[in-house]
Formats: structure tokens, sequence, C-alpha cells
């Protein structure tokens, strides 16, 4: 994997998005994505399991980590494609020009009308459950060339540190649990009766899960493939989706834990998935843009309540919506820059960065020692590339940042693409019913 900007590239990103006014008084929020990182981190990914594997990979971008076209035409472009969980994911990876044999759909509640389109399409499903395999038994008799099919499983490992990110609990929610009684012989026969069902899924791994516990739920879903295989006598399962979930470092800049390492310890720990008789698929999301996104704010007041500084800025839960309800969970490193996007220095003072939502819980950051700011100066939140900007969160009507894409030119210079315009004022009215004001009055 590739590592995060180093400081100084970012630091001109910075100081250029204030320099051409992409974050001005008029605007005080940005949010700017750092392609070269995204494309460092693709071709990372790749490498680290060509390292260790000639078998048929397709490593597939979790759309939910950044819903945005732009992205995913990057990340296709790098050679990925695209795991969409719901039909406007999946219109989101059409538009980007991702193309179906690219595409897994995974979800645990999908309707009858998304199967049929996925089959018709030929973009392969992971059934979840046993009554979804039931509709596929229904629709794949009329499919004209059914698209790779298969069951997604819970090893049932355990989970990590988040509880709402851990996905192998004895009760996740996700796939058939591998352990429960008599499932393991359920699956196995599942199988057998369906000679179209020919992949096998699993996603072990999250936020706060330690690798070893991502590769015992890689290992026991390759023990199981093993095992409906002798029993069917044939190679019937011959692609195993081992999810993504590799965590991220957002306490330094630090690059831990690495596609290089994960993939050398799956090698290790699971050899024969390894050895070309199986075609893999990756669903990695967070760990290739989380560190390539920052989210810059403008300060606009600054006081001192109990004793405490408190600077107001205009980015909090509308844009980090998972730091500011489970900071201890998610919490955000955040830079500081004065107002003409430089680097701020000075004592490092204990302070809240707040947003602008009204709640008291919305703090970027709350005590955390930072050189003091002042009104005017340019607070970064770092390592916000996924689930952070591209998730908007629509309290009090807060209108969504710009997201701008940066590269840097050879002379050092940044240049911007608009990767999603601002939103406007209009928009949130249009949105909100603004051309139905009369609806609920009519008689």
């Amino acid at each position: 994997m590739a590592s995060a900007p180093a400081p100084h590239r970012r630091d001109r990103a910075v100081h250029a998005a204030v320099s051409q006014s992409l974050l001005s008084p008029d605007r005080p929020v940005a949010a700017l994505l750092d392609t070269e990182g995204v494309r460092a981190s693709a071709a990372a990914l790749r490498a680290a399991f060509a390292a260790v594997t000639d078998a048929p990979m397709l490593h597939a971008f979790a759309v939910k980590a950044s819903p945005l076209v732009p992205v995913l035409r990057l990340l296709y472009e790098e050679g990925l494609g695209a795991e969409v969980a719901s039909p406007g994911e999946l219109a989101l990876a059409r538009a980007a020009g991702v193309p179906p044999h690219l595409t897994v759909l995974d979800s645990p509640a999908k309707t009858a009308a998304e199967l049929r389109e996925a089959l018709a399409l030929g973009i392969a499903v992971n059934a979840d459950n046993p009554q979804e395999l039931a509709r596929l038994d229904a629709l794949v008799p009329a499919a004209a060339a059914p698209p790779p099919l298969g069951l997604r499983v819970n090893a049932q490992v355990g989970g990590g540190s988040i509880d709402a990110m851990s996905t192998a609990t004895d009760t996740s929610k996700f796939g058939v649990g591998l352990r429960d009684p008599g499932a393991r012989a359920w699956i196995v026969r599942a199988f057998l009766d369906r000679p179209w069902l020919t992949r096998l899924h699993t996603h072990s791994g999250s936020q706060g899960v330690p690798l070893a516990r991502m590769a015992a739920g890689v290992r026991a879903v390759y023990e199981l493939a093993e095992e409906i295989n002798a029993a069917a006598g044939r190679r019937q399962v011959d692609t195993v989706d081992i999810g993504g979930g590799l965590p991220v470092n957002f306490a330094s800049d630090e690059e831990t834990p690495t596609y290089e390492a994960y993939a050398r310890l799956l090698a290790a720990e699971v050899p024969g998935l390894f050895d070309g008789r199986y075609g893999l698929v990756t669903e990695f999301g967070r760990s290739l843009l989380a560190r390539h996104g920052t989210v810059l704010a403008r300060v606009e007041y600054t006081k001192t309540t109990g004793a405490r500084p408190i600077a107001v800025t205009h980015a909090g839960v509308q844009v980090a919506a998972r730091t500011v309800y489970a900071p201890g969970s998610w919490p955000l490193r955040i830079a500081v820059y004065d107002a003409e996007g430089r680097p701020k220095g000075g004592p490092a003072v204990d302070q809240d960065v707040a947003g602008p939502a009204c709640f008291a819980g919305d703090l970027l950051a709350a005590a955390r020692p930072l050189p003091l700011l002042e009104p005017g100066d340019v607070v970064a939140a770092l390592d916000t590339g996924a689930y952070y900007f591209a998730h908007h969160y629509a309290y009090n009507s807060l209108v969504r940042p710009g997201v701008y894409g940066w590269t840097t030119r050879p002379d050092g210079s940044v240049r911007f693409a608009t990767v999603r315009p601002p939103q406007s004022v209009a928009e949130i009215v249009a949105e909100a019913g603004g051309d139905l004001r009369d609806a609920l009055v009519r008689e």
C-alpha cells in the first residue's frame, strides 16, 4: 500500500486550495483527494497479490467507501472493478464505466428485481442466505447465461475492537453462520444441488480486526471450498471472494498494515488458496482511499468556555459522522494552517475543534493539543478519503462540500479537478420538496 501524502505535499495542496479559492469565506469547507496517492495504493494492492499468486484475480473496490463516479472511474482505469451493495451503487459503477464482468453484487437485502437485473447484466452475485438462494432457484432457469453465483459464509471467527464493524461474530447479520448447528452440511448440500453455484464469499475483516483473525476467516472458507469440491468429485467451487477490510492506521503517517504484509500472511496461512486452482476476488475500500483524503474547514470563531479554548469551524458531523458519534473508535488527526493555508506553528494548547451543527457533541477533536487557533485559520481533518466527505449527513441542512482531486505538476505546483461541485442552498430546498410546498395543505 502506498504511504499517505508526505506532509510537504499535503501542505502545498492546502496552500493551493486557499490560493485558488476552493476554500474561502463563502466556501468554508472543501475536501481534497490525492489522486496520485490513490493510484499508488491501487498499484500496491495489485502488486501485493501478484507477488504471491498467479491465479485469476479481481480486485473489486467497495463502492460504499467512496460513492463518487470520478473516483470509481479512476480506480477502474487503475485496474480495479467494483463491489456494489445497492441499486444506487450499481448505477454509480455503471456510470463510471465499470463493466459487468468486473462487478460483484453483495447485500443482505437484495430484492427480486435487483437479482433479476444482475442476472440480466451478467454481474456476479453472492447470495446472503437460504431464502435468497431460493429466489435464485426460481430466477436462474430463465437466465440466458447466468453470471458467477456464490454464497456468503460467516466464518464466525470473532470480531475486533469496534463492535459495529465486526462481521464475523457468532450473531453477525451477514451470510450463513458456518459454525451454527447443521450449517456446514447444509452449505455442502446446497452446492451439490446447484451446479451453477460456483463461488464462496467471506468478509471477516474491517477496522479494528487483527490480520490473524482475518486470515482465519479466509482459511475457514478455503477449507469449506475443498470439502465441497471433494463431495462433488470436481472443482465446482472455482472462485473464493475473500472480501476486504484491511485496517487503516489513523494515528500517524506510518503505513501499517500493508497489502504486502496481508497477502504474504494469507499465502503462508492458506497456501492452497494461492496455488492457482482458485480464482480470487478482493473487496477493499477504506484502505485504498482513507489516507489520501483531507477535509479543510475555516475557523469562524474562537472562544474560551470553562477555561477550555474552542475553535468553531464549518466541518463537523456532516462530513465526519463516525468521528463525532464514536470518537473513541474513529479519532481523526488534525493539522492546522493559517489563513493563507500555510502550516501554523506555536505552543500546543489543549482545545476543542468544534463543528457547526446544533448539538454539543459536534466535535472533530476534544482537548487536542494544537497551536492556538484563531478566526480565519484552516483546520485539516486528515485520513478522510473513505467514509467521510463522500457520505454527507444533512444535519441542519448543511451544504455538501466540494470535492477536488489534486495532483502535483513537475514544477511543484498543484492542479485541481472537480470531483463533486459544492452543493447550493437552492439544491437543498429542491431536495426538501421545495416544488411541493402546498402538498400537505391542499384539499
